[in-house]
């Protein structure tokens, strides 16, 4: 009986990333089905008599760009994962909360400084028709939409954990509980064996039941969080695998580097505190480090096809990133920086939170600094 539960928090999120995989995967098809048209047929011209223009070249730093990213996507996810064997970076510590304030910012200003002005680019170009595209400011009120919408998905994902999840009635239930590795607490209940059958200080229903809710919440926050960076991760390696454009990928490839480790720290952080264990830990890492080389690889393979300025591929991709927006907008605000600033270690410790406030202004600085490259 505990099989089908356990794969309850496992599935819905694949499923979804697949979807999202495939859905940015056909954006590509969609633009090259539009007609040759000013904006819609060959490169940039300007680009193309430059010396900027250089297919060779380009090809080279996006091959280049493919495992750079890779690898820094993979050490900016498993950082925090791995800083259980540091006894200062446990997820209890002070410095925890001031590194996951730092990536919590990252996150702020990726959808602040980075997806949202793309998603208005791409919905006010010139290339869109006047109408309705410009008479209407359709990145913000898709980014509304999506922030509101995640807030609904947040609270009925909760909700059906919460039913899924039977309640502990008795302390045998408690321990049973807290021996299968539900409580991030795990480990710190054994007691020395005096006389208890199985060497474990029983803990209270209502602290296991405390516990159950919070660690079905930061799952949540690590699957829609997950979803948001899985969208907007794509759209950019395409934009880049695409272009031809030797100085806009040198510094895209470096910008990018970045942005993806650092990124990524605020996930895994996520990812730590969801107490997932390995084999959905390795899903959620593999999604978020191979969906940027994804999207390049991808855009590399269909240059020939894929036309970021046709009127479907702005409308497809504004859409995509406006959506994206809202929803890092909602995760950053509520779910990461309001949950952790009003919480009680933050709210117990004036020093901390000063230092945790100072990290999310460098976090979200370093990466607004970011948004002129990339």
């Amino acid at each position: 009986m505990a099989t089908p539960r356990t794969l309850v928090p496992i599935l819905p999120p694949v499923a979804a990333l697949l979807l999202l995989l495939v859905a940015a995967s056909s954006i590509p098809l969609l633009a090259a089905a539009q007609p040759a048209d000013a904006c819609g047929g060959a490169p940039d011209q300007a680009a193309a008599d430059g010396a900027c223009h250089d297919v060779p070249r380009a090809l080279r730093l996006k091959l280049i760009a493919i495992p750079t990213i890779l690898v820094s996507s993979v050490v900016g996810v498993c950082l925090p994962l791995l800083s259980r064997s540091v006894p200062a970076l446990r997820p209890d510590g002070g410095l925890f909360a001031v590194v996951k304030a730092f990536a919590s910012g990252v996150i702020l200003a990726t959808g602040y400084m980075h997806v949202l002005p793309d998603a208005f680019s791409s919905l006010t170009s010139p290339c869109l028709p006047r109408k309705p595209w410009s008479e209407f400011p359709f990145a913000a009120f898709v980014a509304m939409l999506a922030a509101v919408s995640t807030l609904m998905a947040d609270s009925l994902m909760l909700t059906y954990y919460n039913r899924s999840k039977p309640r502990p009635s008795s302390g045998r239930d408690v321990a049973a509980v807290a021996d299968h590795g539900e409580s991030p607490d795990q480990g710190h209940r054994h007691g020395h064996g005096h006389g208890h059958g199985h060497g474990m200080a029983v803990a209270k229903p209502d602290d296991v039941e405390a516990t159950q809710v919070q660690l079905r919440r930061n799952r949540v926050v690590v699957q829609v969080l997950e979803m948001g960076i899985v969208v907007h991760s794509v759209v950019i390696g395409l934009g880049m695998g695409a272009s031809q454009n030797v100085c806009t990928i040198r510094p895209l490839v470096a910008a990018m580097c970045f942005h993806q480790m650092f990124e990524g720290m605020g996930l895994g952080g996520c990812i730590l505190q969801a107490e997932y264990g390995r084999r959905m830990r390795s899903v959620l890492v593999f999604f978020f480090s191979t969906t940027t080389p994804f999207g390049i690889a991808l855009g590399l393979a269909l240059t020939r096809v894929y036309r970021d300025n046709s009127p479907t591929a702005l409308v497809v991709v504004g859409l995509l990133n406006a959506a994206s927006a809202g929803l890092l907008h909602y995760m950053a605000l509520v779910e990461l920086l309001a949950a952790d600033f009003m919480g009680p270690k933050l709210q117990g410790n004036v020093r901390l939170q000063l230092a945790a406030f100072l990290a999310v202004l460098l976090g979200a600085g370093g990466m607004s600094v970011m948004a002129k490259w990339a």
